[in-house]
């Protein structure tokens, strides 16, 4: 990312790291010089993006301010491409700090939702695509909606 990020980590201790860096697979909806955005792999429901910086960052607290608008920016593009790709009629938009960050790597959630989807406060349900194919294919549609 950008100068004004911090580095926090060393990349070879961090999953994400490794996804940005291509030493470990993830399915890539969207990638430039400073943000990477891909499946998770165990997602609320299916089309659930995490959006992290490309620079290792800890938690949304150890990212420079001046760094958070072209961030953010890619965030907002992913939750329209989502809810476009998936059919959705909205999404779920979060972040945790430390406190359930279950990799120490900022990343933003983003999830499509439905109504009465069976998401409610913080007891979620997680969902596995069937497949390989069928997350690749999840992947190729939300890209569709990313293209310029």
């Amino acid at each position: 990312m950008c100068s004004a990020v911090h580095q926090t980590r060393p990349v070879n201790e961090c999953i994400f790291c490794e996804i940005v860096a291509d030493r470990s697979h993830a399915d890539v909806v969207y990638r430039d010089a400073h943000v990477v955005a891909f499946l998770d792999r165990a997602p609320l429901f299916k089309g659930h993006v995490l959006v992290v910086p490309a620079m290792h960052v800890g938690t949304l607290l150890d990212m420079a301010p001046a760094a958070l608008g072209e961030y953010f920016a890619v965030v907002q593009r992913v939750a329209a491409a989502v809810q476009r790709a998936l059919d959705a009629h909205g999404s779920f938009v979060a972040i945790n700090n430390v406190v359930s960050q279950s990799v120490p790597h900022l990343h933003v959630h983003v999830v499509p939702r439905r109504r009465k989807d069976g998401l409610r406060g913080f007891f979620w349900p997680r969902v596995r695509y069937a497949d390989a194919a069928e997350s690749h294919a999840t992947a190729a549609r939300i890209r569709e909606f990313l293209a310029p």
